[in-house]
């Protein structure tokens, strides 16, 4: 069974141009955390998606996959 993609992490960060070792710092966390994000492997909570998004500077929906086909 492939891995659902509910998170566009790893795209945001390229389109930003930040990497996930920043990412990580700016938010105390392992870079295998934000890996596992990343990876849709695991999802961060609303709040992490919220700083996330502030620290990227996009809108939170950015951050997501669409729901719309």
């Amino acid at each position: 069974m492939s891995k659902l993609l509910l998170n566009r992490i790893k795209a945001v960060l390229a389109e930003t141009g930040k990497s996930s070792k920043d990412l990580a710092k700016h938010l105390d966390k392992t870079e295998s955390t934000v890996s596992r994000w990343s990876t849709n492997e695991v999802q961060p909570s609303i709040e992490t998606l919220y700083e996330i998004s502030k620290y990227l500077k996009v809108d939170i929906r950015e951050l997501l996959v669409s729901t719309k086909g």
